[in-house]
Parts: C-alpha cells; sequence; structure tokens
C-alpha cells in the first residue's frame, strides 16, 4: 500500500504575496513548511514591504510564475479575480507533472474551468477552491470549500496542513457557484450600506434609518455593520469591484442580466478610486483600524461631493 505524502514536505508555492498570501505564508511557517512566493508587485513601488515581510517569515521570492512552478509540489493562486485564468496559463509552461494547483481565486464558474483545462493539460491536477469569508479573521482556517475530480484527495491533504477544507462536489464550478451567488448578496450589502448610509447623513437622517433598520433586523448591529463595511470597502475596493465582476459574468453564464452585480462593482470601484486619491486618509490598514466611525468617512465623501 502506497503511503500518502506528507504535506508538511512540500515545496509550496504561493502565487499572490497580498494580504491573502502573506497570511497563508505566516501560518504555513509556522508549521516550517517551505514557502515560495511571487506577485507582480515584487518588480515595483510596493516591492520593500513584500521583501521585508519575505526575510522576516523566510519566505524564499521567485522571479516569476515559471520559476515558482518549477520546483513548487503544491500552488495556491490568490490573485485578482481577472487574473485567474492567466495565472494557470503563467504557471502551466513549467508545472511539474502532478503538482496540486488550488485556485483560491474569486472568478466564474466558467473561468475556473478554463482554468483548470491548462493547469490539467500541462499535467498538474487543478482544484478550485471558494473562500467563504473574509481570511483576516480565520487566517489559514477560513472555510475553504473545494471542487473538482481532486477534490477529495487534496482536501485530506489541507487539512493535514491546518486548513478547514470542505469537498462541495467533485464537479467543478459548484464550489464557485456558491461563491458567487453568495457575493451578489454581500458585496451588494456593502454597496447598499455606502450608498443608503452616506445618503441618509447627507439629509440629516442618518439615526432614524439606523433605528428603522434595527427594528426589522434585530439581528444585525447596524453602527458596527456599516463602519465594517465603510473600511473593507476604502481598503479592499479595488479587489472586490474585480471579483463582483467576476460575479456578474457567473450571472451572464445562465442567461440573466446582472443589473444588481454591475451597479455593486461600479460603486466598489468608485469607493477604490477615491481611495486612491487620499480622501480616506492614509492607506495604512493600522490606521483603518483605529478610525471606526462610517460618519467620518460618509463625511469626506461627501465633502467631495461638493467640491467635484
Amino acid at each position: 500500500m502506497t503511503k500518502p505524502p506528507d504535506p508538511k514536505r512540500w515545496q509550496i508555492g504561493l502565487i499572490g504575496y497580498g494580504e491573502v498570501g502573506r497570511i497563508l505564508a505566516e501560518d504555513l511557517r509556522k508549521q516550517d513548511v517551505r514557502v515560495c512566493a511571487y506577485d507582480i508587485k515584487l518588480g515595483g513601488g510596493q516591492s520593500g514591504a513584500l521583501h521585508e515581510h519575505a526575510e522576516r517569515f523566510a519566505v524564499a521570492l521567485a522571479p516569476s510564475h515559471a520559476a515558482l512552478a518549477a520546483d513548487a509540489d503544491f500552488i495556491v493562486s490568490a490573485v485578482t479575480a481577472s487574473q485567474a485564468v492567466a495565472v494557470a496559463q503563467a504557471c502551466a509552461a513549467a508545472i511539474r507533472n502532478g503538482c496540486w494547483f488550488l485556485d483560491f481565486n474569486s472568478a466564474s464558474p466558467g473561468a475556473k474551468r478554463r482554468a483548470a483545462a491548462i493547469i490539467d493539460g500541462a499535467g498538474g491536477r487543478y482544484v478550485e477552491g471558494a473562500v467563504m469569508t473574509s481570511v483576516p479573521p480565520y487566517r489559514i482556517k477560513v472555510p475553504l470549500l473545494l471542487g473538482g475530480g481532486g477534490a477529495r484527495e487534496l482536501a485530506q491533504l489541507l487539512v493535514a496542513l491546518g486548513f478547514d477544507a470542505k469537498v462541495a462536489s467533485g464537479e467543478l464550478g459548484v464550489a464557485s457557484a456558491v461563491k458567487m451567488c453568495r457575493s451578489i448578496m454581500i458585496k451588494g450589502m456593502e454597496a447598499m450600506v455606502i450608498e443608503s448610509f452616506t445618503t441618509a447623513r447627507a439629509y440629516g437622517v442618518e439615526d432614524a434609518v439606523l433605528a428603522s433598520l434595527a427594528t426589522t433586523f434585530p439581528g444585525i448591529d447596524w453602527e458596527k455593520q456599516g463602519a465594517y463595511f465603510f473600511q473593507r470597502v476604502i481598503e479592499h475596493g479595488r479587489r472586490r469591484a474585480e471579483e463582483v465582476r467576476e460575479v456578474a459574468e457567473t450571472v451572464r453564464e445562465i442567461g440573466l442580466a446582472p443589473w444588481s452585480s454591475q451597479g455593486t462593482a461600479e460603486r466598489q470601484a468608485w469607493m477604490a478610486d477615491l481611495a486612491d486619491t487620499g480622501v480616506f486618509g492614509t492607506r495604512d490598514s493600522k490606521a483603518f483600524a483605529r478610525s471606526p466611525d462610517w460618519r467620518t468617512e460618509a463625511d469626506r465623501i461627501l465633502d467631495q461631493l461638493k467640491r467635484a
């Protein structure tokens, strides 16, 4: 009987060294798992912080997708949604035969199937992953749904590494469909709260609106939830907008016009554009945590609208 592989002896490659990639790197390195990472920003203005993080946690940095893929036993692709297929293509040229490829990206079922065809066609083993909530509070144990022919086998290996991985289906696209349909609601709520609360603030009726929401949905602390939504969109609106564009594509794939998703993507991107101009002050994530009042951010938006 063949002894199952020990995933803690793997060389794990992380494509994408943003918030999610760095969290995974930290938690894997705590277990002395070898980690290599690549990010297109390694050659840009943000490379200093990435190099500093990699040095602190003893993460090797690869010069390209192909260089990372050539040495990896297991690859996690955690990039912006629009790049999911492109990353699969970039890795396929050098991927090792039998190397696992976990697509962590918030892409449509159609995009996942296209990426799978590329990786499997090159000799890799593609599994789709759907991250079901925000990563930072849960870190490596964020609820993760897997899909594809190798999902069951990979799930056992991921659990051994500390992931909270469960199989959604042996059919590709099911896990991502769950994620995308959930995002219609969650990312849509973020956009609606920003629009509703900012407009209420402009008319001076925010307290009445929050009181009414509390009556209708007593299980939600709307003050706290509103602050959380504002800050997450300010900090991650660009990434969220790309995800919701994939959500809209998911809706289109069934023949339904994605009116709500398109509006959500536009609002998320609009907030990201404001953040890039410095309207909300520093983009340091620690600074966001120290400013939990959504009214402050709404006032900044309203002030910017007056200036426009």
